[in-house]
C-alpha cells in the first residue's frame, strides 16, 4: 500500500473514506491519516491520564502547595475513557499507557485494563506508577492483562526518597519492584529523574541494581514544568551521566533501539538488566515522536512540552459522531510542530504541572 497523504492534505471526503475503511474493514490498512502529522510521524502510542490525584508530592512533578483539582464531573468517566481508547485503536494506536497523577489510586483501574485488553488491534497496555500500591495490586493487575510496568524511583536512600517525594513509602516501592520481577515482568522499568545536588551521586548504585535483576533503569533529564522550580543548573545531561557511569564500567555497551524508542539504552556486560537515558532536553527525539496524550479532564495534548490542547471531553459530551471527533483529532495532530521549543523556552512557557498532564 502506498503511504497515506499527510494530515493536512486530506480532503473531507478522503477522511470520511479513511474512517469508513478503518471502522469496517478488518484487513491491514494504511496507517490512519488522522494520526499522521504533517511531518509524516505516525502516532500509534496513546497515554491516558486516569486521575489528577496522587499520594506523593514529587518535587519535579507537583508544586509544594499541591494543585487545584478539576471537579469530578469534568474528568473523563470510565465509559468516556474506553470510548476514546477504542476510537484511537481503530485508527492504528497499538499501545496505551495509563498514567496519572497516580493511576493505581483510581478505583476502577482493573476494570479499565480488562476492557482495554478486549480492543482488537491493541497490542500493549502499560502503566506508569509511583509503586506505593503496586505490591498489593499487581497480582490483580496481571490477571486483568497488564503487559508492561514503569515504576518511578528517584533515590535508593530512604531519607532522600522522602525528601524528593515529600512523603514516606520507600519500602513499599521496593516491595512493588520485587513483586513485579517475581510475577515475570521483564524488563521492569525504573524511572529516575536525575537532579543535580540531589541524586546524581546515586547513578552507580542504580546501575548496580541491574546486575542481578531484569530491570531497565531509565535516567531522565530534569524537565521544566509549571511549579517545579526548574533551572538549567539542576539538570544533569545525558552525556555527563554517561561519562560518570563509564568511569566505573568502561565496557558499557550501547544497545540497538527501535525507531520510536525514547530511551538510549546500554548494558553492562554480564548484568541481567540494562539502563537507558531519556534525553528530552539535551538531545530531543521529536523527529521520531509517536506519542499523543489525553489528560484526565479529557484534553488532547500532541506534545508533552506544548501548551496547545483541545477538549475531546466536550466534543464527546456534545453528542458528536466518531467522524466529527476524528476531524478534531486529525486537525490537532496536523498542527503538531516539528520539535519542542528547547529547554530554555519551555521553562518560560505556561504549561500544566506534570501531575496534571500524565507523567
Amino acid at each position: 500500500c502506498r503511504n497515506p497523504p499527510r494530515a493536512g492534505e486530506w480532503s473531507e471526503k478522503g477522511r470520511r473514506e479513511a474512517l469508513s475503511l478503518r471502522l469496517t474493514d478488518e484487513k491491514v490498512l494504511p496507517f490512519s491519516a488522522f494520526l499522521t502529522d504533517s511531518f509524516g510521524r505516525r502516532h500509534n502510542y496513546l497515554r491516558i491520564s486516569l486521575t489528577e490525584k496522587c499520594n506523593l508530592r514529587c518535587q519535579y512533578c507537583m508544586p509544594e502547595e499541591g494543585v487545584k483539582l478539576t471537579p469530578r464531573g469534568q474528568l473523563l468517566s470510565t465509559s468516556e475513557v474506553l470510548t476514546l481508547a477504542q476510537l484511537f485503536v481503530q485508527q492504528g494506536v497499538d499501545k496505551i499507557r495509563l498514567t496519572g497523577g497516580e493511576p493505581l489510586i483510581r478505583p476502577d483501574v482493573l476494570d479499565i485494563i480488562a476492557e482495554l485488553k478486549k480492543l482488537v488491534g491493541l497490542k500493549t497496555v502499560a502503566v506508569t506508577t509511583n509503586g506505593i500500591n503496586l505490591s498489593r495490586l499487581l497480582p490483580k493487575l496481571k490477571d486483568a492483562g497488564l503487559d508492561l510496568i514503569n515504576i518511578s524511583l528517584d533515590s535508593l536512600v530512604p531519607a532522600k526518597f522522602e525528601f524528593v517525594v515529600r512523603r514516606k513509602g520507600f519500602h513499599k516501592v521496593m516491595e512493588g519492584i520485587d513483586k513485579a520481577v517475581e510475577l515475570g515482568y521483564n524488563p521492569v522499568k525504573i524511572n529516575c529523574v536525575v537532579m543535580r545536588g540531589l541524586n546524581e551521586d546515586e547513578l552507580l548504585d542504580f546501575v548496580q541494581l541491574t546486575e542481578k535483576k531484569p530491570l531497565e533503569v531509565r535516567f531522565i533529564e530534569y524537565m521544566p514544568f509549571d511549579g517545579n522550580k526548574w533551572n538549567f543548573k539542576k539538570m544533569v545531561s545525558y552525556q555527563e551521566m554517561l561519562d560518570q557511569i563509564r568511569q566505573q564500567w568502561p565496557n558499557l555497551e550501547r544497545l540497538q533501539s527501535g525507531p520510536a524508542d525514547t530511551a538510549k539504552t546500554f548494558k553492562v556486560p554480564g548484568f541481567k538488566g540494562q539502563l537507558g537515558f531519556i534525553t528530552s532536553m539535551s538531545d530531543n527525539f521529536c523527529g521520531s515522536c509517536n506519542r499523543l496524550r489525553i489528560t484526565a479532564d479529557g484534553n488532547l495534548k500532541v506534545c508533552l512540552f506544548g501548551n496547545s490542547e483541545v477538549s475531546l471531553r466536550d466534543i464527546l459530551r456534545s453528542g458528536a459522531s466518531d467522524e466529527e471527533l476524528l476531524q478534531i483529532v486529525g486537525a490537532a495532530v496536523g498542527r503538531k510542530k516539528k520539535q519542542h521549543a528547547g529547554m530554555f523556552s519551555i521553562s518560560q512557557m505556561k504549561n500544566r504541572p506534570m501531575v496534571l498532564i500524565g507523567g
